[in-house]
């Protein structure tokens, strides 16, 4: 018989929510659009407004037994595309870049622009939200 695999170890994404991005391989190369999330697991974000495809629903009937079906149709929705065909824009310079990771004046880990030499700072989440 066949043992179970071992799991790979997940790797952190370098991109997160919100982050400005350019595509550079694929159907959309050259357009630059807003990271709507991320998936790790599978080594792919979500763009906001790019790539698009097209996915068929057949009406069907609701859960809840109601009176009301749901409406089928053509629906268009954003796909994953995998992180090593989009590269970050960075907030400093405004061109695509690689990044190197460096330690902040402030102990914090950060990321560097490799093009202008600023760090990539990105803004952090309101409390309370």
């Amino acid at each position: 018989m066949l043992a179970n695999k071992a799991k790979p170890a997940r790797r952190r994404l370098d991109l997160v929510k919100g982050d400005q991005v350019v595509v550079i391989a694929g159907k959309d190369k050259g357009k630059q659009g807003q990271v709507l999330r991320t998936l790790p697991e599978q080594d792919k974000v979500v763009i906001q407004g790019l790539n698009l495809v097209k996915r068929h629903l057949k009406a069907g009937q609701r859960a809840g037994g109601g009176a009301q079906s749901m409406q089928g149709g053509i629906i268009d929705f954003e796909a994953p595309i995998h992180r090593s065909n989009v590269m970050l824009v960075c907030p400093n310079c405004g061109r695509p870049t690689r990044i190197r990771r460096i330690t902040l004046p402030t102990g914090r880990k950060g990321m560097e622009c490799l093009n202008c030499g600023q760090p990539i700072e990105r803004v952090g989440r309101v409390e309370g939200q």
